[in-house]
């Protein structure tokens, strides 16, 4: 568990340290810094609120990233002294090979003098082989949670989150995910209306709830070899207010109602009426997000037969209620 040094006074700069090792997933790192750097832009003034630090973790004067484009760093890991808030671990592209036992020190120093330790998408097999993820909840890019709960038994992974907090350690779901949690922690450190700004200045979305899947119904269909069920789907996105029980999807792709549930959840993973739940959801949301329509009329919209029944489903997959959901995320 990492201490309380890196904590910092109220009138200096919240100290970021991104520990980058060779082969770095260059969006892992960059996402999560322009975050950072243009919350500093948007305060503006000789008190920026945070001190971005990119750190070489093979003690090179460069830090060269998996994409082939190469970075200077500002310092070495073994020159990296003093207090530090916020500790980032991105990915490599080489996280499946077993860190070094040195490299595994660097973390672990690191981490002990960091208020808050952060690992984006792969950074997390990192933090779990320098034992900072033992007994804690955690979560990695989703290709990766299998091998991180089979190497590491310890760790309580969350296997659909974008991101995940227990106690002073932060996990985040793959790539993109690490612009999610920057954004929530620059709203810890300065507000809801900072990480608003800083969202819409980057043209991304605002903080999706750590709780909210990794996956979406549409994105997970995409595994169907099926030309009739791809199809299907297609259909439902287009028409989620349509009949889409399982007797009228069903005779829509020319199966019996056994063979079709069958087949379905074979090749989608889950069963009819779960993927159902999982699309409606998806059109309430985008609804929400884009529209200022009643909660009575989006849920007519996407399928529900009324509020109360799409506010329950929405809390189940979503984790969060629609009224909330909108006011974080509505774009109007």
């Amino acid at each position: 568990m990492a201490n309380d040094g890196g904590a910092q006074a109220s009138n200096k700069p919240r100290r970021i340290v991104f520990l980058a090792f060779p082969q770095v997933v260059l969006l892992d790192l960059i996402g999560p810094w322009d975050v950072f750097f243009l919350a500093n832009t948007l305060i503006g003034g000789e008190k920026p609120p945070y001190q971005l630090e990119l750190v070489s973790g093979d003690d090179s004067a460069s830090i060269l990233s998996c994409g082939g484009i190469s970075m200077a760093s500002h310092q070495t890991a073994t020159n990296c002294r003093g207090a530090i808030d916020t500790l980032i671990v991105p990915a490599d592209g080489m996280s499946n090979t077993p860190p070094s036992a040195r490299s595994l020190k660097i973390v672990r120093r690191l981490a002990g003098r960091s208020r808050r330790i952060v690992s984006i998408c792969g950074g997390a097999m990192l933090l779990a082989a320098a034992g900072l993820l033992d007994g804690k909840q955690a979560t990695t890019h989703w290709r990766a949670t299998d091998e991180l709960a089979a190497r590491f038994p310890q760790v309580a992974v969350q296997p659909d989150s974008i991101f995940v907090r227990d106690g002073n350690v932060y996990t985040s779901a793959g790539v993109t995910a690490g612009i999610d949690l920057a954004l929530a922690l620059v709203e810890e450190d300065l507000g809801r209306a900072m990480a608003l700004n800083c969202a819409r200045q980057l043209v991304v979305f605002m903080r999706r709830p750590g709780g909210q899947s990794q996956f979406s119904a549409t994105l997970e269909s995409q595994q169907t070899e099926r030309n009739a069920i791809n199809e299907l789907i297609a259909w439902a996105t287009d028409n989620p207010a349509s009949d889409l029980s399982v007797e009228a999807m069903s005779e829509q792709v020319h199966m019996s109602l056994r063979n079709f549930s069958r087949v379905f959840r074979n090749e989608v993973g889950q069963t009819p009426a779960a993927f159902v739940e999982k699309l409606r959801v998806e059109a309430a949301r985008r609804r929400l997000e884009e529209t200022d329509n009643s909660l009575e009329t989006i849920a007519k919209d996407s399928g529900f037969g009324s509020a109360d029944s799409m506010r329950r489903s929405f809390n189940r997959v979503m984790k969060v209620a629609p009224s909330d959901y909108r006011r974080r995320f509505c774009r109007q």
